[in-house]
């Protein structure tokens, strides 16, 4: 199986063929504008239900789903968990493009799970017979958040959850509570390495913007979800339009300043009222952690804790150094 690139779903080793590609064509209007009640093309999400060991890198995460491709984080999926006086909100998990639940995740929610949170993780974004997901259409992967957000409150009794994206997790996640409804089905939502306001994919599309049916051609080569996360383009446009959140839950980003897909790294911040915007290295300069580490570093790992639950204890400080996964998810992208 064929896993795991954070935001865009493919490496380094992608660049020089979409150099070419942006070369020679140019700019596609890609994009919904305002969400279906009832999308064409909606299915629902994929729910992994094998337990997992978990890994330290998205490497060990990729060849451990090449024989187990219905992996889901250890502790994660329990639809019988029921959520207590100190933790009502179950917390809901969402990947990144051309990932899965286990990927990103095998080692947040165990975490999370044995801090005494009731942990959920879908697979959106998957075309049929798809060995890894979020390459598709954001609007219904955001559909598919949606529902998925359901289920979790009808088996748990719950009245709200709290969600957590990761990359375009971020995104989808963002999109379902501002767009689709949800805001009043969530308490927090918190999203690492947010695209909140697009990225440059390497620098590459400010290039394709300028050369006609660049990112149309873009898509084929990458994904569909990864051209709708640019910066400025319509999916991002419509999900910011009026102001990037909405009343009811609490917002949190936690980003870095060596994000190495979201650049300017202020892209990650949210803008709107009450929005709280972390960066690593505010709190621990030694950190330089990108993006595609972001949800397999320990500092991460314990500012998320802190902020589902402000009694956490604090995050340690450790340096790591830049660039670090990097070569781990080149591997695991080509293997």
């Amino acid at each position: 199986m064929r896993q795991s690139w954070g935001l865009w779903g493919w490496g380094y080793s992608h660049l020089c063929r979409a150099v070419l590609v942006v070369a020679l064509a140019g700019v596609a209007v890609l994009g919904s504008g305002a969400a279906q009640a009832v999308p064409a093309g909606y299915r629902p999400p994929e729910v992994p239900t094998q337990a997992g060991p978990p890994q330290s890198d998205h490497l060990g995460a990729a060849q451990y789903l090449k024989t187990h491709s219905n992996a889901v984080p250890l502790g994660t999926n329990d639809f019988g968990c029921k959520p207590s006086t100190t933790r009502p909100r179950p917390v809901v998990l969402a990947h990144g493009t051309d990932s899965s639940a286990y990927s990103d995740y095998s080692a947040i929610a165990p975490q999370l799970a044995a801090a005494g949170f009731c942990v959920f993780a879908l697979n959106y974004g998957g075309s049929p017979g798809a060995e890894t997901y979020g390459t598709e259409d954001v609007v219904l992967s955001a559909h598919q958040v949606g529902g998925f957000v359901d289920q979790v409150l009808a088996a748990t009794g719950a009245s709200q959850v709290d969600l957590v994206g990761f990359s375009q997790g971020a995104t989808v996640t963002r999109y379902y509570v501002n767009k689709l409804g949800g805001a009043p089905k969530v308490g927090q939502w918190v999203g690492l390495a947010s695209p909140s306001y697009g990225g440059v994919m390497y620098g590459l599309v400010p290039i394709a913007q300028a050369v006609p049916g660049a990112l149309q051609v873009f898509a084929r080569v990458t994904s569909l979800a990864a051209v709708q996360q640019a910066q400025g383009s319509p999916i991002m446009t419509d999900l910011n339009a009026g102001g990037d959140t909405v009343p009811g839950p609490k917002y949190t980003t936690i980003g870095s300043r060596f994000d190495e897909m979201i650049q300017p790294f202020s892209n990650i911040a949210l803008r709107g009222p009450g929005a709280v915007n972390i960066v690593v290295q505010d709190h621990c300069a030694a950190d330089m952690t990108g993006h595609f580490h972001m949800v397999y570093d320990p500092f991460v790992q314990q500012l998320l804790l802190t902020v589902l639950d402000p009694s956490s204890p604090a995050p340690v400080c450790r340096p790591v150094a830049l660039g670090t996964g990097i070569p781990e998810v080149i591997v695991a992208g080509n293997s």
